[in-house]
């Protein structure tokens, strides 16, 4: 399961290693970065995934962004609260690339979050 965090809304996808292919499946709203636990868990229960995977927004030269710093945070307590491990991907410029596909639809976060799940997939190799 991906995860594209921000402060108002965090996307989320599914997708399975092996085919390397993910799908949009909602949007959580979030309070200055708190989401809603619940939608998560229900998300969670729903999917079942084996690995939650969290994009992290670095500046260009490498770089931890303040949001990036959040995503981390974000990302271990994910794990922290449903017990299943989590990675960190690299996800810049991921929003505008799903700006591009979507042309900005409202699904937008949940496409980013589709991008850094594939972006997972095909570090793997």
């Amino acid at each position: 399961m991906g995860f594209d965090f921000g402060t108002k809304k965090i996307g989320v996808a599914v997708g399975q290693g092996l085919t390397g292919s993910a799908t949009p499946v909602a949007i959580i709203t979030a309070r200055d970065g708190i989401p809603s636990w619940d939608e998560i868990e229900t998300l969670i229960k729903t999917w079942g995934p084996e690995l939650l995977v969290v994009g992290l927004p670095l500046n260009m030269d490498d770089s931890p962004s303040p949001i990036s710093i959040r995503a981390e945070k974000f990302a271990r307590r994910l794990t922290g609260r449903f017990n299943i491990p989590h990675q960190t991907v690299d996800e810049r410029l991921s929003s505008h690339a799903a700006k591009t596909r979507t042309g900005r639809n409202q699904m937008v976060d949940a496409v980013a979050a589709q991008l850094i799940l594939e972006t997972y997939f095909q570090s793997l190799g």
